[in-house]
């Protein structure tokens, strides 16, 4: 518990995050936000940094995006921390601005120090001066958020202080206020290089300051007029090379400047190496109803007392009033007010509750002993976890993911756990999207009221009632404010549940976008149909359900059973994985090889027998999919009992190796023709039918032909 800056409603009179706050103005309430001080609770989430940061490498089933994503947000880096002495600061004759900076090496090209306008040297230099509380106040009106500060015109404030260089006798550097610079990253305080880094580069060129280029390209090196360029241009130079203009660091690569320009700050006293993380402690204080009370007591006398284990956990009183701006636990002095666990005098309970993300950051470790009655039952919990597989969007992967692990490891700190990782196999599902529409008006149109035409060749869109021009937008996101969503309801009514999540599944693989269209809803519906025309129309032609398996097969048969049973194998395979989109293309190709059946002797036991057995097969892989279907095609077939009670089929191994395969044919190297031939055909066989090939015959041209390479299976090569 300590105090922090934070975003703060003076109407709503809460905490925001930096997301809800838009243009310096609460998202709910539209007041400007204030930066304030104020007491806060949070959970040490930096002192797993490393542990995090390490247990990426061992999610080996998570999206690689996902597993980057975390790693910059803890932000790992290694660097130095920097003791510049200033002079002109009020008071304070041995002040010392410490610096964090990933870039050491490049301190002969220092040319400003800035803080940020919430470092404790900006507010005590604001005191006695309006115009920097001016300033102040104007950067907090751009937001909190990194993105808006990236993106704001960078301004500074010149504070009149002056920074002496570690390295350089006699050389001062003025001291800004600057809103691009984060309290929340390493010190709240930089040097600036300009030469090296853009945001420094634009912030000087703006304010006339000196430009030294420090680093130069290697093969440049030697090239007097490459500073001078850079200088004159629009853009740092951030790649490696080696030192220039740096004294006992000069001819040095970056790695090696690096290590000699630490070397020196600790030798003078005035800096050392370090590693600093972008990773905060997680602030949980809330002033909200809705969340978990945080269990602590405030006594006069004792300080803060934990809210004893038997009166655990605290709950929220269910006569709350919401009349009033604020936190309602404020306002209700019969849960608020209690005694002291440890004097019995007079006391108060902390009525800021936890941040909601804490709720979604151990449900997982619940869920496995629902009823216990501790927080969680160790040996089931272990019996059970990390999940398999998790399912989420990709906007989980920084916030909600992250403090899923961070919580697992003090679980598992705590004793309540054995695992590390909560989650073993992460997947990111992609979006449903659908084209966006507008009148004349700019007034968002939702897609039952556009009508789609095709004119001229060109698709245009007009309004069903009234016939207006509508113009049609990008594909995006489906959102209530662009009004480009579709009712689920009304795509069940027109053509099932079953039908919507088959088009779902066909259009791209699960971890993309997919487009809305009524045209795939409608290619969708079109193979529902077929698929129930096949099975109800072949039912009573089929051999009886349990009939034994002839001892023979046709060469048709065996063409059918063949495809059965590789689009079995390869769609359990695509479930395994997720490829859901691959499993609906299997069925799609059964479906044809069972459309193409068509043996000489339909009637005979064989063909009656692998009919059926590839219908069963063909509802079994659909059944996932389209499960209403699936079962009435399942009842068609003559079983009683529901699929959904039935085992997953099993492919036969030895149906899934082709009887033939198909390999290239080269002529000195370049590729000519291919050749089926039998799997199990000898060398000699290959050989005489590649040589016999046409395409083979012209390329060769009456050369004698030197040599024949069989590689089987894949490959000839005929040397002439």
């Amino acid at each position: 518990r300590r105090k922090s800056m934070v975003n703060w409603d003076p109407v709503d009179n809460t905490v925001l995050a930096n997301e809800q706050v838009i243009d310096g103005r609460g998202w709910r309430s539209g007041a400007l936000v204030e930066r304030r001080e104020l007491t806060q609770w949070f959970l040490k989430i930096s002192d797993f940094a490393d542990d995090l940061l390490d247990g990426l490498e061992t999610l080996t089933h998570w999206p690689e995006k996902v597993r980057l994503m975390q790693k910059n947000w803890i932000g790992r880096s290694e660097g130095a921390r920097v003791f510049f002495p200033l002079d002109g600061v009020p008071g304070e004759a041995d002040y010392r601005l410490e610096v964090f900076t990933t870039r050491p090496d490049t301190l002969f090209g220092a040319s400003f120090c800035a803080v940020s306008p919430h470092h404790p040297l900006a507010q005590m230099l604001a005191k006695d001066n309006p115009a920097l509380t001016g300033f102040i106040r104007k950067c907090d009106q751009i937001g909190t958020s990194e993105e808006a500060i990236e993106t704001a015109e960078k301004t500074g404030f010149d504070t009149g202080l002056t920074a002496r260089h570690p390295f350089i006798e006699g050389k001062t550097l003025p001291v800004f206020v600057a809103n691009f610079v984060l309290m929340e990253y390493g010190t709240g305080a930089i040097f600036a290089c300009p030469a090296h880094d853009q945001r420094d580069f634009d912030f000087a060129k703006k304010y006339g300051l000196p430009i030294v280029p420090v680093v130069t390209p290697k093969d440049r090196a030697e090239d007097p007029a490459w500073g001078a360029e850079l200088i004159a241009g629009t853009e740092a130079f951030t790649g490696d090379g080696v030192a220039v203009n740096s004294e006992f660091l000069n001819g040095l690569d970056v790695t090696a400047a690096k290590r000699a320009a630490i070397g020196k700050l600790e030798a003078l006293g005035l800096g050392e190496g370090t590693i600093n993380y972008r990773l905060r402690d997680w602030g949980i204080s809330r002033q909200r109803y809705w969340g978990c009370p945080i269990p602590v007591i405030h006594c006069e006398a004792c300080g803060v007392v934990p809210v004893p284990r038997d009166q655990l956990p605290v709950i929220l009183p269910d006569d709350v009033t919401f009349d009033l701006p604020g936190n309602p636990l404020d306002r209700h002095p019969a849960w608020k007010h209690v005694a002291c666990p440890q004097c019995g005098k007079p006391a108060r309970r902390e009525t800021d509750t936890f941040d909601t993300f804490v709720d979604s950051s151990w449900y997982f470790a619940r869920f496995t002993a629902p009823d216990a009655k501790t927080p969680t039952d160790k040996e089931t919990a272990n019996r059970w976890l990390p999940v398999d597989q998790y399912i989420g969007g990709i906007e989980h992967a920084i916030l909600h993911l992250l403090y899923a692990r961070f919580f697992t490891r003090a679980m598992h700190k705590t004793g309540h756990l054995s695992v590390d990782e909560p989650f073993a196999g992460l997947f990111t599902q992609g979006m449903v999207n659908h084209e966006t529409y507008r009148d004349e008006e700019g007034r968002w149109v939702p897609p039952e009221e556009a009508v789609i035409e095709t004119v001229n060749g060109k698709r245009v869109a007009r309004h069903v009632e009234t016939g207006a021009p509508i113009r049609i937008g990008a594909i995006e996101k489906m959102s209530k404010s662009k009004k480009n969503t579709v009712d689920p309801e009304d795509i069940i009514a027109k053509y099932g549940a079953d039908t919507a999540r088959w088009f779902m599944l066909s259009d791209s693989p699960p971890d993309r976008d997919v487009q809305w269209s009524d045209q795939g809803a409608e290619g969708a519906w079109r193979f529902t149909q077929r698929l129930w025309r096949m099975v109800s129309g072949a039912a009573g032609s089929i051999a009886a359900k349990g009939a034994p398996m002839p001892a023979a097969f046709g060469e048709e048969t065996a063409v059918l059973r063949r495809a059965a049973h590789q689009a079995l194998a390869a769609a359990a395979d695509d479930f395994d994985n997720l490829r859901f989109n691959r499993a609906v293309a299997r069925v799609y190709e059964l479906a044809n090889a069972i459309a193409a059946f068509a043996p000489a002797e339909p009637e005979k036991d064989d063909a009656k027998w692998a009919l059926r057995e590839a219908l069963e097969i063909i509802v079994q892989i659909v059944g996932p999919m389209m499960p209403h279907l699936a079962e009435e095609c399942w009842e068609t077939l003559g079983h009683e009992t529901p699929l959904a009670g039935t085992e997953w089929p099993v492919a036969d191994k030895a149906l899934l190796v082709e009887d033939s395969v198909t390999i290239a044919v080269q002529v000195n190297g370049k590729r000519r023709d291919e050749l089926t031939i039998a799997r199990d055909a000898d060398r000699e066989t290959v050989e005489r039918a590649a040589l016999a090939l046409d395409k083979v015959e012209k390329a060769i041209d009456g050369k004698p032909v030197r040599k024949v390479i069989v590689v089987p299976g894949k490959i000839v090569n005929i040397v002439a």
